[in-house]
């Protein structure tokens, strides 16, 4: 009988009678019941591993990744766990444009924001863990990331191609203080910061805060479209004390890029993505942090624009 490393599978469901299910691989959505050798130790990893309070979290069995999903069922616990690939991939294979990838790929010495958004399921967290790693790679340096819960195997020491070395440490808001593990962050003096996701008031404010401040951050958020984003941000930073003008200022001080992604296909699933940046350059003049700062995010020109040139193979702004 294999093992639960041994055998191939994204998903395992684990019902409260202790049974397993993943999919069979012959039809879309079928599946079938799972048997390993090391079951039982797998399993009471899983259980013992709960906090007793989030229901989501990560578990690490044989150096791979699961992120588990803890549902109460009238019958008791029951488990829903993603299998994460045992490398986090490269991003130039992530399927986005030549001409993309290459913009993303030079603001490795920047400072800002890099904002992906998107529906569940569409690889945002993927593609900022792919992109902090092309970082390291190419600058090295200090990467702190807060994620709950964990994903991409991002922690430990990278060879960078300027001779430098890289190091990256990942971590988990304590006791669910997004916003207190920031300024914790912060404090460990990181060039880069990585944050799992913006889904409460705290941590949108020292996000905002933290991306003026000279680091690069890459992180997520739940939107519809590029605009979506840029409010979805600010409205979680108002609710945490913060004025609207304040937040939107920050935002367009801070902002680097902000994309949208959603995968598209049957058989093959590839990104489809718009987006948005801003001038790398804040010394120059930028129409983009102008109409953000004002908060009256006119932005469908601008992002058309910007699309069509980046197709076209022309530069987006001219002094960089």
């Amino acid at each position: 009988m294999a093992t639960i490393t041994e055998t191939r599978f994204s998903d395992i469901y684990i019902t409260p009678d202790k049974k397993a299910y993943i999919p069979d691989g012959n039809t879309r959505s079928g599946l079938m019941l799972f048997e390993a050798s090391d079951f039982e130790k797998f399993f009471e990893l899983v259980e013992k591993s709960w906090d007793g309070k989030n229901p989501s979290y990560s578990v690490i069995y044989e150096k791979l990744f699961y992120r588990v999903e803890r549902s109460e069922t009238l019958y008791g616990p029951q488990y829903c766990l993603r299998k994460m690939p045992a490398e986090t991939p490269s991003f130039q294979t992530l399927g986005y444009s030549h001409d993309l990838t290459t913009y993303l790929l030079r603001l490795s010495p920047a400072s800002g924001l890099i904002l992906w958004s998107g529906p569940t399921g569409a690889g945002k967290t993927t593609s900022v863990s792919a992109l902090l790693r092309e970082y390291l790679l190419r600058e090295g340096g200090f990467a702190y990331t807060i994620e709950d819960p964990t994903e991409q195997p991002l922690d430990g020491v990278y060879k960078s191609a300027n001779g430098s070395l890289g190091l990256c440490k990942q971590t988990i808001p304590f006791e669910g203080r997004w916003g207190d593990s920031l300024k914790s962050a912060l404090r460990s003096k990181p060039r880069y910061i990585l944050v799992g996701e913006i889904r409460t008031p705290d941590t949108a404010s020292e996000v905002l805060r933290a991306a003026t401040s000279g680091h690069l951050v890459l992180s997520t958020v739940h939107a519809n479209n590029v605009t979506d984003a840029i409010s979805s941000v600010v409205k979680y930073a108002t609710a945490a004390n913060m004025s609207e003008e304040l937040a939107y200022d920050l935002f367009s001080r801070s902002m680097l890029a902000t994309l949208h992604q959603v995968m598209v296909g049957t058989t093959v699933k590839r990104p489809q993505v718009s987006y948005l940046f801003a001038n790398p350059n804040t010394n120059k003049g930028d129409q983009v942090r102008g109409i953000i700062k004002s908060g009256k995010l006119n932005l469908g020109t601008a992002i058309e624009t910007q699309m069509i040139r980046m197709a076209q193979g022309l530069p987006l702004f001219s002094d960089i």
